[in-house]
């Protein structure tokens, strides 16, 4: 019995645990996205005459560049509320 308690908070600390570093994830697309708008930006002041070809390219990098992002938060809401009920069903 007392096995068993300290099994499932292992359990649920591992969860939590990865749950945060699930969402950290976060971090690298918002750096990546800045840099890339202001690279952007920067191509568009030199070269307004190319401004369509220089934002449809920072666009189409930016939502691939999301994703990444968008997935760590979705491992993340998986951890903090199904894999716990998982855990618990097999402990």
């Amino acid at each position: 019995m007392e096995y068993e308690v300290l099994a499932k908070g292992i359990a649920l600390a591992g969860c939590a645990i990865g749950a945060g570093l699930a969402l950290i994830a976060g971090i690298g697309p918002g750096i990546g996205e800045g840099n890339a708008a202001a690279k952007a930006l920067e191509a568009i002041g030199r070269q307004p005459e190319c401004k369509s070809d220089v934002t449809s390219t920072m666009l189409l990098g930016c939502a691939i560049a999301e994703t990444t992002g968008i997935y760590g938060f979705v491992t993340g809401l998986l951890l903090i509320f199904v894999a716990p009920g998982m855990f618990m069903n097999f402990l």
